[in-house]
């Protein structure tokens, strides 16, 4: 079984920077590609960011696309997400989820295996 805990979410004025962090537990943590998820108030969970579990494919969201990074150090059990140059409607509660399916593609809630509580990124204008 693995767990996964955000952190390092908060309050931040347009055009600030913001950076994710989702600790792993469990052996099987390198083992698994990760995703970046994020609800809005009012609307679906959408796609932001994966990592496979080596970390040598990553992908994004058209509209982060140059403002985030995603990383991982799996010596650590943590996957990043760093978020510069964030707009108002970044604000969404995100998520991260790893699978066992190690691929890109098919960014859909149902493929991932285990997911974290969220951590709340408010950006205010």
């Amino acid at each position: 079984q693995v767990q996964l805990v955000e952190s390092g979410g908060g309050l931040v004025q347009a055009g600030g920077s913001l950076r994710l962090s989702c600790a792993a537990s469990g052996r099987t943590f390198m083992s698994l590609a990760v995703g970046w998820f994020r609800q809005a108030p009012g609307k679906e969970r959408e796609f932001v960011s994966a990592i496979t579990s080596s970390g040598g494919s990553t992908d994004y969201l058209d509209s982060v696309k140059g403002r985030f990074t995603i990383s991982r150090d799996n010596a650590k059990n943590t996957v990043y997400l760093q978020m510069n140059s964030l707009k108002p409607e970044d604000t969404a509660v995100y998520y991260c989820a790893a699978r066992r399916w190690d691929y890109m593609g098919r960014y859909y809630s149902g493929t991932y295996d285990y997911w974290g509580q969220g951590a709340q990124v408010t950006v205010s204008s």
